[in-house]
Formats: C-alpha cells, sequence, structure tokens
C-alpha cells in the first residue's frame, strides 16, 4: 500500500476556493468550522490542470483502466485524470436527500448504462476534495456493487486523515496532489454545537 504527496502545495488549491469560517454540517455528517466552495476550483481550466496531472502521476502506478468520479465536482477532475491515464470515464450522482439524521447517509449511484460498462474494470475513485469521504465511499459502494474493482483512491486535496483509514481497510491506496489538516466533529461531540452556535451551511453541496 502507498500514500504520497509532492507538488502541490495545499495553499494553491485553497486559493481556488471559496473559503470561508463558521459552523457547517458536511455531506458526512460531520461537523466542521471550515467550508469550502469547490465551484470556483473549475472557473479557470488552465489552473487546474497542473493539479489534476499531478494526481495522473500518483494514480498511475495503481494501473487502473477506468476513472470513476462523485458529480459534479469528482466528475470534472475524473475527466481531467481520465484523459492524461487514457482511461475510460465514468461518474456517480448522489440519490437521495441528506435529511435523515446520522453518518454517512448519502447514496450515489451509477446511471445503469455505466453500471453495466464498469463490470470488471480497475477502478480509481478521485474527487476534487476529500475529507472525510463521503462521496468516495459512496462511489466505492456503487463500484462494488458493479463488481468493479477499485484500486486506488484519490484527490486534488486531502484535507485530514478519516478518508485515509477507511479505505486502508480495504487495502486501497490513497493519493493526492495536496494534502492539510482538517478538524471534524461528530455532532454529539462537536464543540461548536456545545458553544450554541447554528450550524448557516451555504446553499451548496456541502463538501464530503
Amino acid at each position: 500500500m502507498f500514500f504520497e504527496m509532492r507538488e502541490i502545495d495545499a495553499a494553491d488549491i485553497l486559493a481556488l476556493a471559496d473559503a470561508r469560517r463558521g459552523h457547517f454540517r458536511m455531506e458526512s455528517g460531520y461537523h466542521t468550522a471550515q467550508w469550502l466552495h469547490l465551484e470556483p476550483l473549475f472557473v479557470h481550466p488552465d489552473r487546474i490542470q497542473p493539479i489534476a496531472s499531478a494526481l495522473a502521476r500518483l494514480l498511475e502506478p495503481a494501473a487502473p483502466n477506468a476513472i470513476c468520479g462523485p458529480l459534479v465536482g469528482g466528475a470534472f477532475v475524473a475527466q481531467l485524470v481520465a484523459n492524461e491515464l487514457g482511461c475510460e470515464l465514468y461518474f456517480t450522482e448522489r440519490v437521495d436527500d441528506l435529511a435523515t439524521p446520522g453518518l454517512f447517509r448519502a447514496r450515489y449511484r451509477l446511471p445503469p448504462s455505466l453500471a453495466r460498462r464498469v463490470t470488471g474494470r480497475r477502478v480509481a475513485i478521485v474527487d476534487d476534495v476529500i475529507s472525510a469521504g463521503s462521496s468516495a465511499r459512496a462511489t466505492f459502494a456503487a463500484l462494488h456493487e458493479a463488481n468493479a474493482r477499485v484500486v486506488a483512491v484519490g484527490a486534488l486535496l486531502l484535507m485530514g486523515d478519516a478518508a485515509p483509514a477507511w479505505f486502508a481497510d480495504f487495502a486501497i491506496p490513497v493519493v493526492a496532489s495536496a494534502r492539510t489538516a482538517f478538524e471534524i466533529w461528530p455532532p454529539e461531540s462537536c464543540p461548536l454545537c456545545a458553544a450554541n452556535i447554528p450550524v448557516e451551511n451555504p446553499a451548496s453541496d456541502p463538501p464530503a
């Protein structure tokens, strides 16, 4: 198993995102004090391309023949990486709302026409930013159900250690163009909840 970081400074990626501080509920159900609007990452493709190229080089040792990213941002990254590596391109889409309490309740699915094609492929899951890993974990479940083999997980930016720890149980390497520390809490032990600071999620999709 390998875990490798190189070349890209996390600050270079964070500078492309619209970050804010506050009290936020993530897609995973965890709470955090930092929020990233990730849509601006893709406004200037020439800026994100070198970061995606670095990720493609890190994924190459896993020898994937398919790349899969969760919509929306992960699919954009998947397209860039698949083009770099000459791989097939797949994506997953979220299929439920997040109103149900609990951790990691989000579910993603492969469109049926893609689920039939991905069977037997060696797939690398990629995303723009991975923190707790909700969308990556749900994409892994969808690919497993379609009888694809996940050989690696990658991100432009990895925040914290939660996702690598979870994928380590499946002996799946996690790589990223850059890495930064990130603090998350389950709701019952969130210090912001304890301080009665209200959750104030922005309208866009929560980080995973």
